[in-house]
């Protein structure tokens, strides 16, 4: 049961960030020291169908769908190197956007996208001090890059922009503890990510930063019945601090995205083994609605989710499948439009062997 139990909050990280805080598209994968076995290796891949569109003036200038469809790819790898000792590696696609307004016919933005990718690799030691108390962490590399065109007949700002960044590439850390009660599955951990700092160059080579920002977050479970698990996390992160602001888009007096808010994240699940092989969780997920004003770029403020997933699991290995509907809230961006009555649906599979 212990072995099910410790697992079974896997089961979540299927699509688990499909609308989250900022331009977050997966959360933290400390987890995966605690996975059973000597030597674990994981593959996911997670797929987004977002529906985000808003309009002006009663509904006489309509958006389109803002938002494209995207997939995330993740792998990881944890190693027992003794009864105190740990190693993991992952690689994960931890922020991203894809904006594009080619849908709107007669519109502000009509014409206008936006996209940023990033991978970052972190490697993590975790010690064992006692069979319930242990601290990990480690170094992450991270890349970030990024395109954007702004086209805004009719409002005060320069009616065409472009800008094109490259990799940029850059360090963080990772620092967390847990606490576990191995025998009524019991486990707290709590994970510290660092903010990540990039630099690029606007079209007149004038430097500019984005910051990643920190993020904590704290994941707990316990057995509460026989095969029976319940499980949740809540995570914060500094998204205030974050910005696109090149000095050639209007002096740096308006920043291309940020975000007016830090954000948490809470989800709230349980999980159930049926039998030796099949288990299944059932996840609640949310994120307030602050009523902020919202970049253009973004069209969104806060959700609610409802999840289901299902595992098959042998000895050597297991497939977990989920599935999520995302409820997104409502919001009202900067020049006055309003999105509403948008959703998103995320489906995920993940596949891990243990050896």
């Amino acid at each position: 049961m212990k072995k099910y139990l410790l697992a079974c909050t896997a089961l979540t990280l299927i699509a688990g960030a499909a609308s989250a805080g900022g331009i977050q598209r997966t959360g933290d994968r400390s987890q995966i020291l605690f996975e059973k076995g000597e030597n674990y290796l994981e593959f996911s891949v997670s797929s987004v169908h977002p529906k985000v569109s808003g309009s002006l003036f009663g509904g006489v200038l309509t958006s389109g769908n803002i938002q494209k469809d995207y997939r995330t790819f993740e792998i990881g790898y944890k190693r027992e190197i003794n009864d105190k000792l740990t190693l993991a590696i992952y690689a994960n696609e931890p922020v991203g956007a894809d904006v594009d307004y080619t849908a709107a016919n007669v519109y502000p933005f009509a014409g206008s996208n936006a996209e940023v990718e990033s991978l970052a690799v972190t490697g993590l030691l975790k010690y064992q001090f006692t069979d319930r108390v242990s601290a990990y962490g480690g170094p992450r590399i991270q890349s970030l890059s990024g395109n954007v065109t702004i086209l805004t007949a009719g409002l005060p700002l320069p009616p065409a922009y472009t800008l094109n960044v490259d990799k940029d590439y850059k360090a963080g850390f990772v620092l967390g503890a847990a606490y576990q009660i191995p025998e009524i599955a019991l486990k707290v951990a709590l994970t510290y990510e660092s903010e990540i700092e990039h630099d690029f160059n606007d079209n007149t080579g004038t430097e500019f930063k984005v910051k990643i920002p920190q993020a904590v977050t704290l994941h707990a479970q316990s057995g509460v019945a026989k095969d029976t698990i319940v499980f949740g996390s809540i995570r914060w992160q500094e998204w205030t601090e974050f910005e696109i602001r090149p000095m050639d888009f209007v002096g740096g007096l308006v920043p291309i995205a940020s975000e007016p808010s830090d954000i948490w994240t809470y989800e709230l699940g349980v999980g159930r083994r049926f039998s030796e092989h099949w288990s299944g969780a059932l996840t609640l997920g949310y994120e307030e609605d602050l009523g902020d004003i919202v970049g253009n770029l973004s069209g969104k403020d806060g959700f609610i989710s409802y999840g289901v997933a299902a595992k098959y699991q042998t000895e050597a290995w297991d497939l977990t499948a989920g599935v999520r509907y995302i409820d997104i809230g409502s919001a009202t961006t900067s020049i006055g439009a309003q999105f509403a009555d948008n959703d998103a649906i995320a489906a995920g599979l993940k596949l891990g062997f243990r050896f």
